[in-house]
């Protein structure tokens, strides 16, 4: 029985002022199931993801798959474009990682001979700067990867190493990125979270197998060691960095005390979520779904985060260009399909091995830090219309939020013509019909057949994104 579990047991019965707070649960499913999303998540709607370790060194991976197109999975790993997958994807035969290694590095150069190299190139990092760029999208929330797959640390963990160690080198970075990162978010009031690489570590276990993913070369460590490092993991980035997000992927070890943890985190942190890569046993616990480079069809019940790149890969990938990145236009009208779903976008950069956002990347951010000053307010705080989708007198992309009696109507394509009728608004009793943004007096309208007709001048419509504020009596 671990410590964290009699952390929240002491607690229950040495305080009993606890007894009726809802932020106290007991390590048992029925109790932590019963546990509400917090309303912050909700209402956040954009996050920041930040793919930054050793991977961010070589910057490689080709970059022509598409993630959220995938056929042929063999295909995919030889062939990943993911730049954090570097050193998995430099195990395959001939795969152009493996060249592209070979020819620049050696042969003899091991993946874990990056580290000292990208702790020369973090001193020239600035939290600060970084977090700035990250406010100035927009964004209410960040999550750091604070361990990836190749088990190479971003904070000074006190957890000893609990095997063999497979390089001469210390697998933690020598600057306290977590800490750094989370003191600069919560400066600029955005919420700090954390990444971590639950169920696969390359450091830990070096087996070739062939039964989890096609020529996947590192499996998941199965053993109650392992279990007990990541559960310390996370228990020591809660108990350092309160985490409003602890986001874990590829599941969690089966031998870790998954109940006493997550009891513990919610104790520690009471308005806290978790993500659902973690555990296939207790399938009610779990804060919101996860999809991956992808948008669902469907307006849902539940809440949901899409993660993706601006590019094609998480990690800073220098082979992209910008036909490899998100469009402008595309990244904000897929924020607006996102939430208008009852998701969240949680949108990734991934910097260099200094920690600088490469510039394509700071383009999109930019351009859609723009585009949320203006028209944010159908974006946060919001929740699903009716329907996600609306319909017009003409062929355009509509979208809808809602916010107490106030409907958003986002237009993704530009309008032919000055009017447009919208149909799911017949016999709707609307007080006011007003354009958001920095022309609200450019538009007029008028009822015809108990229909609203909405009429523009011809500067109102945006190179993105235009959006209406309806005002229902």
């Amino acid at each position: 029985m671990k410590k964290y579990f009699f952390v929240v047991i002491i607690s229950l019965f040495f305080n009993p002022d606890t007894w009726c707070q809802p932020s106290v649960y007991l390590p048992v499913e029925d109790s932590l199931a019963k546990r509400p999303m917090p309303k912050w998540f909700g209402d956040a709607k954009l996050g920041i993801f930040i793919h930054w370790g050793l991977y961010s060194v070589p910057a490689y991976a080709p970059p022509e798959l598409n993630p959220g197109d995938v056929k042929d999975w063999e295909e995919f790993y030889r062939n990943n474009p993911y730049a954090e997958w570097y050193m998995n994807t430099m195990q395959f035969e001939e795969s152009k990682t493996q060249q592209y290694h070979r020819k620049t590095y050696g042969k003899d150069f091991s993946y874990y001979d990056f580290i000292p190299i990208f702790n020369e190139s973090i001193k020239a990092w600035n939290a600060d700067k970084m977090m700035s760029a990250i406010a100035n999208s927009g964004a209410r929330y960040v999550v750091l990867t604070t361990k990836h797959h190749d088990g190479f640390l971003l904070w000074p963990s006190q957890v000893p190493y609990p095997v063999s160690s497979p390089t001469k080198h210390k697998l933690s970075a020598e600057r306290n990125i977590v800490g750094e990162l989370c003191s600069a978010a919560r400066k600029n009031n955005i919420r700090f979270g954390v990444y971590y690489s639950g169920g696969l570590d390359w450091s830990f276990y070096h087996v070739p197998i062939n039964n989890l993913w096609p020529n996947l070369f590192f499996s998941m460590p199965k053993s109650a060691t392992y279990a007990d490092y990541t559960a310390a993991h996370i228990n020591e980035l809660v108990q350092l960095y309160k985490p409003d997000v602890v986001w874990n992927d590829i599941q969690f070890p089966e031998k870790a005390d998954f109940l006493g943890l997550l009891a513990n985190y919610y104790y520690q942190v009471p308005d806290g979520i978790i993500n659902d890569r973690w555990n296939t046993v207790y399938k009610k616990l779990y804060g919101y779904k996860t999809p991956e480079y992808q948008v669902l069809t469907e307006k849902t019940n539940y809440k949901w985060e899409t993660c993706r790149g601006i590019g094609n890969s998480f990690g800073y990938n220098k082979t992209e260009t910008d036909l490899h990145h998100i469009s402008a236009d595309k990244l904000i009208d897929m924020l607006v399909d996102v939430v208008s779903k009852n998701g969240n976008l949680l949108l990734n950069i991934g910097p260099d091995a200094s920690g600088n956002i490469p510039e394509l990347q700071l383009q999109r951010l930019q351009a859609l830090g723009n585009w949320v000053k203006q028209y944010g307010s159908g974006i946060f705080e919001t929740t699903p219309y009716l329907q996600a989708e609306g319909k017009s007198s003409q062929k355009a992309r509509i979208r809808y939020t809602q916010k107490g009696n106030t409907v958003f109507v986002f237009f993704l394509d530009k309008i032919l013509g000055n009017t447009i009728e919208l149909l799911d608004f017949s016999n709707v009793k609307i007080e006011s019909i007003v354009a958001l943004g920095n022309k609200p007096e450019s538009i007029s309208w008028s009822l015809k057949n108990n229909a609203p007709i909405v009429q523009w001048q011809n500067d109102w419509q945006n190179e993105y994104a235009s959006v209406l504020k309806i005002i229902l009596k």
